[in-house]
């Protein structure tokens, strides 16, 4: 199958390398201008209700209501992200989650923590290109204040990574 014949948020999903010529690349790039436009409600946001409901828009489903998002809150794309319910998310957090995001259940996560899912490759004639990998924090994890998540962690189940940790393998569960 080529890659015309795949749809590029799939193969996003799926990982790897997405090369900045792809003939589909220009469906990122309005999903980018869409969330663009919508962020600058999100961080104006009154109250919790509120950005619930336009975090919600940008991601493309609907928050739990028990899921709390303190603003401001910064994703390029959106769509890629998944979480669960009891989630609570501090201020100034980054989401790049072209790759994909997935937020378990009673996830804690502080603020300025940067979850990362995508990079580029070395060589400079394909840096433009996308490598991408998911990042999963599965249950009752929690992420210390200004902690980096790169592409590719799986956090394990009741985890603490610490405050100002860049991550860059996956971390075990706590059973």
């Amino acid at each position: 199958m080529s890659q015309n014949d795949t749809d590029i948020f799939e193969r996003m999903l799926s990982g790897g390398r997405i090369q900045h010529t792809d003939p589909q690349m220009h469906l990122v790039w309005e999903q980018v201008a869409l969330t663009l436009r919508l962020s600058p409600a999100l961080n104006s946001s009154p109250n919790v209700e509120q950005t619930r409901e336009r975090l919600s828009e940008i991601i493309g489903s609907e928050i739990d209501q028990s899921t709390i998002v303190f603003i401001p809150f910064y994703t390029n794309f959106g769509r890629h992200i998944r979480m669960g319910k009891n989630v609570f998310i501090n201020h100034a957090c980054s989401f790049l989650d072209l790759g994909g995001i997935t937020i378990e259940d009673d996830v804690q996560i502080g603020p300025k923590v940067n979850l990362i899912t995508e990079n580029h490759p070395i060589d400079p004639a394909q840096r433009k290109s996308l490598e991408l990998k998911v990042i999963h924090l599965k249950r009752n994890v929690w992420i210390g204040a200004g902690a980096t998540i790169l592409p590719g962690v799986t956090i394990g189940e009741n985890s603490i990574v610490a405050a100002g940790a860049v991550v860059n393998k996956d971390v075990p569960p706590i059973l």
